[in-house]
């Protein structure tokens, strides 16, 4: 009972966060005021001054799309000449090297992706430059170049007829100076009071009882980790992430960060509501994630606490997991750090029982979408919600509507085409990792575990999660490069579709509802979003998983190990 009363406590207090936020973010994007706009006023309109755009200046789908586009180029070639020069630029005090070519590839790819997946340690491969500059920049502007999309997607779904989605640069902007920015700021004290290092001073030398040396990592810290959860990055300080004592140091801080990664992911859901002026729309789509959310939770939590039948002993499986956060915060973090795209870890998930390591797969296989990243998740919802009324449409035998607007053939095959990029990503590069033998010496493990290692780490990379199982050896160049490439189609092949349906419907006149209006508020649209996210789930990916931890489990509960 305590287990699940700090559950639903945990999820009230989420939700509870998640509407003031979405109210206070409802004015950040509609250019109301809000306290912050008159300390910060200034810089946004110095900003737009500088780079000559500004809110007068609004962008039809495609210069929208092309503005994205651009900007993460630069991201990525201005992060991998970061790392490929690290060894020579300042704040090195530890005297890191350069980083390989493929190495650095692929870290440039993670972190402008928002996937933050990490083939590196990050207290020996990277210079506090590199970890200040390069990658905690890239938490900011990734994180808001989600944020920036899904608002220009809301915009589309429910806006007045027109020809435009808003203006990138400004979205990203207030995403970045109003929301982002202020919250890292006040989490980053918050944890430095946990006792999370906050230095620029380099490795502290230590001599043990036993009198041998001892070089103890540290850094900025706490500035990192703050934008890390927050903005649902995941890419940690330190190589073992949130299970390392200078990431987390304490059930608070714990706690605490375990409401920062889906904080602002469910604040989207309230903020759909109020923009497309309907706060039962936004309501809906939070009770579906939240359904789907705490299925998940169920299992992995349960699973977590039988422990392992071939031990022969009562306790829940404490293998990987550390002591101080145990089988429930290790549960809950599991969980929640998959269904969003944040891909940090308090516990090792390769030492979780087979049915856990399923819920995680099947989370990132999904596209992330039960909360999701930020502003990610909501834009990856409505492309299910576009897939869940055309199916509603077909039943019925009427033309599919959302919002007033017509679902029609453009949007479905973009939608589609969203969909498809998931099973590229995850099945076809999965496969070819499979039986590659240069690929496969990354597998650690034997039978079912090493598929699910191969399938764990290209769902993850394909979700733009950055989560692993940690005995999958993925610093190989073959993945390094390969797995960069479908981080790239993970987060673009999505994002493109997403606004090209989004410039197709705002084109079109909303019309009034009737009595044959299918409703996209209640229960039964509730239902049938769920359904669609999990059909479409396992008709996709059901066989890969029945011979990866499905086969695990059964082989488990008769005794056999691999």
């Amino acid at each position: 009972m305590t287990n699940l009363t700090g559950y639903i406590l945990y999820l009230a207090v989420l939700s509870g966060l998640a509407w003031l936020l979405g109210a206070y973010m409802f004015r950040v994007y509609a250019d109301a005021p809000h306290p912050l706009a008159r300390i910060l006023g200034p810089v946004e309109r110095g900003i737009y001054r500088i780079s000559g755009t500004g809110p007068d200046k609004p962008q039809g789908w495609r210069a929208y799309t092309m503005a994205v586009l651009v900007f993460n180029a630069a991201g990525f070639v201005l992060l991998y000449a970061i790392l490929r020069l690290q060894g020579v630029l300042p704040l090195n005090p530890d005297g890191v090297g350069t980083m390989t070519p493929d190495m650095a590839f692929n870290t440039a790819v993670s972190f402008v992706t928002n996937t933050n997946w990490q083939a590196y340690s990050g207290e020996t491969q990277l210079s506090y430059f590199s970890q200040m500059v390069g990658l905690t920049v890239q938490n900011f502007v990734s994180a808001g170049t989600g944020m920036a999309v899904a608002v220009a997607v809301v915009r589309g779904f429910g806006g007045v007829k027109a020809t435009t989605l808003g203006n990138f640069w400004v979205d990203l902007t207030r995403s970045t100076l109003y929301i982002l920015l202020p919250m890292s700021v006040i989490f980053a004290i918050y944890l430095g009071l946990q006792g999370i290092p906050q230095t620029l001073h380099g490795a502290a030398q230590a001599t043990t009882l036993e009198g041998a040396h001892q070089v103890i990592a540290r850094g900025p810290v706490a500035s990192q980790i703050a934008i890390k959860q927050l903005g649902t990055n995941g890419g940690g300080f330190f190589g073992v992430n949130a299970a390392h004592p200078f990431e987390n140091p304490t059930i608070a801080s714990d706690i605490m960060q375990s409401f920062a990664i889906l904080l602002i992911p469910a604040a989207f859901c309230f903020l759909f509501g109020r923009m497309v002026r309907d706060q039962r729309q936004g309501w809906a789509i939070f009770a579906a994630m939240s359904v789907m959310f705490l299925a998940g939770l169920a299992v992995i939590h349960f699973s977590e606490m039988a422990g392992n039948p071939l031990l022969h002993i009562a306790g829940a499986n404490m293998e990987g997991k550390e002591q101080r956060f145990g089988p429930m915060l290790s549960a809950l973090w599991a969980n929640e750090t998959t269904v969003a795209s944040n891909g940090s870890v308090n516990a090792m998930h390769d030492s979780f029982m087979p049915l856990s390591g399923l819920v995680m797969l099947v989370n990132m296989q999904v596209g992330e979408v039960i909360f999701g990243g930020v502003g990610s998740g909501l834009y990856g919802i409505l492309l299910y919600v576009v897939l869940a009324v055309f199916i509603a449409g077909l039943m019925v035998g009427r033309t599919p509507e959302y919002l007033g607007r017509k679902i029609e053939a453009r949007e479905v095959t973009l939608a589609v085409m969203a969909f498809l990029s998931l099973a590229i990503g995850i099945l076809v590069a999965g496969a070819v990792a499979a039986t590659v033998p240069s690929a496969l010496a990354a597998v650690s493990n034997p039978g079912p575990h090493g598929l699910s290692q191969i399938l764990y780490a290209y769902s993850s990379a394909t979700g733009n999660n950055g989560s692993a199982f940690a005995g999958y050896n993925a610093a190989l160049p073959f993945h390094t490069t390969l797995m960069g490439l479908v981080m790239i189609l993970g987060r673009f092949a999505v994002i493109v579709p997403m606004l090209g349906i989004a410039g197709s419907l705002v084109r079109k006149a909303p019309a009034a509802a009737t009595a044959g209006t299918f409703p996209t508020h209640g229960p039964l649209f509730i239902t049938l979003l769920v359904l669609t996210v999990l059909i479409l789930g396992a008709l996709t990916f059901f066989p890969a998983l029945a011979l990866g931890p499905i086969a695990e489990q059964v082989s488990l509960l008769a005794g056999q190990t691999f």
